[in-house]
């Protein structure tokens, strides 16, 4: 099935980790037919190896160093992408980080300002500065990923969980005030998977616990939440927009 990626142009962040999600998807993107992927990280050296395996696959890619946090980097990094490749299609807002956690008593105000920062300001920065040119366009796709933890009440308190549910209200909110400009936004909420966000050296141990209450028995793979924010991408989700899809193997209907 034709995807409708042949000539777009996306731009991914927290693409720089090798075993996460921006990486899968801008890998995919490139096996589907984008012209461009460019990849963005805090970490520079990570986000070119990321480039260097989309490249390999015959598509063009540029990697970028911005913190998604900081308004003048974000501005500076899409101004990057417009000047090598002249539009920006479609946005992956990836970047993200589970930083505090314990009793509430015991969590630092600082953690919670950096988390939040992150997984919510970070995601309306980058879009905030996308926006102009997708409008000049017509057209442009927002996919946001957020989590399944929203939905999960027993692991405590969690700011993570608290800021990736604002991630869905965003998402519609957008969604709603873009419908008529030709930019759809949609978010993907993975559920436990072994990528970096899990601190334990033994990650898929930890996954293999967190499974025995999953109804179909396993975590996410990084290609399970590509495959879904490629559909959201595609011109086959064409009429769908502020949705959030959990891809979480049923713990969260």
């Amino acid at each position: 099935m034709d995807l409708g990626f042949k000539g777009k142009v996306a731009l991914v962040t927290g693409a720089g980790s090798q075993i996460g999600f921006g990486k899968a998807i801008a890998l995919l993107l490139a096996k589907e037919g984008c012209s461009a992927v460019a990849v963005n990280d805090i970490n520079l050296d990570d986000a070119k190896l990321t480039a260097e395996d989309v490249k390999a696959l015959g598509c063009k890619s540029v990697a970028l160093k911005a913190d998604v946090t900081n308004k003048d980097e974000v501005q500076e990094m899409v101004k990057k992408v417009i000047g090598e490749y002249g539009k920006i299609d479609i946005l992956f807002n990836v970047a993200g980080a589970i930083l505090g956690g314990g009793p509430l008593e015991e969590q630092k105000e600082d953690l919670w300002n950096r988390e939040i920062g992150l997984n919510l300001y970070g995601t309306m920065l980058v879009s905030q500065a996308v926006l102009p040119y997708m409008k000049k366009q017509n057209y442009g796709v927002i996919v946001n990923i957020g989590s399944g933890s929203t939905h999960m009440y027993s692991h405590g308190v969690s700011t993570y969980a608290m800021s990736k549910g604002a991630i869905d209200i965003f998402t519609k909110q957008l969604a709603i005030v873009e419908a008529g400009t030709g930019i759809r936004v949609n978010c993907v909420a993975p559920g436990p998977s072994p990528t970096n966000f899990i601190k334990a050296p033994d990650k898929q141990a930890v996954i293999d616990m967190l499974a025995k209450q999953i109804p179909m028995g396993r975590g996410a793979t990084p290609a399970d939440i590509a495959n879904a924010a490629a559909f959201f991408a595609s011109d086959i989700s064409g009429y769908v927009t502020g949705q959030v899809l959990h891809v979480s193997g049923g713990s969260v209907l």
